[in-house]
């Protein structure tokens, strides 16, 4: 991570292209995504990739969603100004570090190397791309890298923001309606966007060859299934849940 700070203002250094490539292929094929991660580890030996340009680029796109939320549902500049931060530092940037920090401890403990009580441990090159013998020459024990956490974790949140941010605003009058198809319409974009999020983090993590049962991060999916599945008897998610709600803003509609 210390990298990736040093290069916060070295804009000409970042690669926007790979960046908008990145999500283009988070939500197409995000198996490609975390195969150039790979490569990355091969040719700088670490998995952690620090550059500021998908953390600046989703920002970016975030602040331009905050700006259409803002101008259909807020009150004022103030307003919108506030949808703006929260979106961006308080949704994205907050909510990611923190999901970082988790995995980063948990995983790394749970299903790192060493760890007992796990069963039919991963044998080393049944990672997601099988890497054979990647770590000769490493000098010993692959760990975790907080610096790649982050990286899984803002990932993962590009599904998120396309969504529940993006497309469920312009769907928004729709969604929020009375009508049951309204409802299903609603809370499938949730559904969609969290298990897209389930499944990127568990792509980025299983593609890491020390790691064992990965396959335990995919769990939460059966969770938003059965939630999603309740909810259709009359719990409209967009009206008590929509990003901009959390900033402090009512619905209009």
């Amino acid at each position: 991570m210390p990298r990736f700070f040093k290069r916060l203002f070295k804009f000409p250094q970042m690669d926007f292209e790979m960046a908008i490539w990145e999500m283009i292929n988070l939500i197409i094929a995000p198996k490609k995504v975390f195969r150039s991660i790979y490569y990355h580890k091969q040719t700088k030996n670490t998995w952690h990739r620090p550059d500021p340009s998908f953390t600046y680029l989703l920002s970016f796109f975030l602040l331009l969603t905050s700006l259409a939320w803002g101008l259909a549902y807020a009150h004022g500049f103030s307003h919108i100004l506030r949808i703006s931060l929260v979106f961006i530092f308080i949704h994205f940037l907050a909510l990611s570090l923190l999901i970082a920090t988790l995995f980063y401890f948990l995983v790394g403990r749970l299903l790192g190397p060493g760890v007992k009580g796990l069963p039919m441990r991963r044998r080393r090159g049944q990672g997601l791309f099988n890497m054979g013998n990647m770590e000769q020459g490493g000098g010993g024990e692959e760990q975790l890298e907080f610096g790649y956490c982050w990286d899984v974790a803002i990932r993962a949140f590009v599904p998120v923001w396309v969504f529940l941010y993006a497309v469920q605003f312009l769907f928004m009058p729709v969604v929020a309606s009375k009508y049951w198809l309204s409802l299903l319409l609603g809370n499938s974009l949730y559904l969609l966007a969290l298990n897209y999020y389930f499944i990127i983090t568990f792509l980025g993590y299983n593609a890491l060859p020390f790691l064992h049962h990965t396959e335990l991060l995919l769990a939460p999916i059966a969770v938003c299934t059965i939630l999603w599945i309740a909810s259709l008897f009359g719990l409209n998610i967009p009206k008590h849940f929509a990003p901009v709600l959390w900033a402090g803003v009512n619905l209009k509609v």
